[in-house]
């Protein structure tokens, strides 16, 4: 599995909400730092599925890269 990361413009609990209800979908692992505006996803799935996914909460999303 790779673990992805993106800057997903998250200003509170409701935003990174959003981001849970989606990747939830999914069913992913997935991690939320929400101070840093940052998701860390653990996922076979390819990078570009993920950011599609991503930009269904609205926000504006931004893959960092693989870890």
């Amino acid at each position: 599995m790779s673990k992805h990361e993106f800057f997903v413009d998250m200003t509170c609990e409701g935003c990174s909400g959003a981001v849970t209800r989606v990747l939830n979908k999914l069913e992913v692992k997935f991690d939320i730092d929400l101070p840093n505006k940052k998701v860390f996803i653990e996922s076979d799935r390819p990078a570009d599925v993920l950011l599609e996914t991503l930009k269904k909460t609205g926000k504006t999303v931004t893959y960092i890269g693989a870890k």
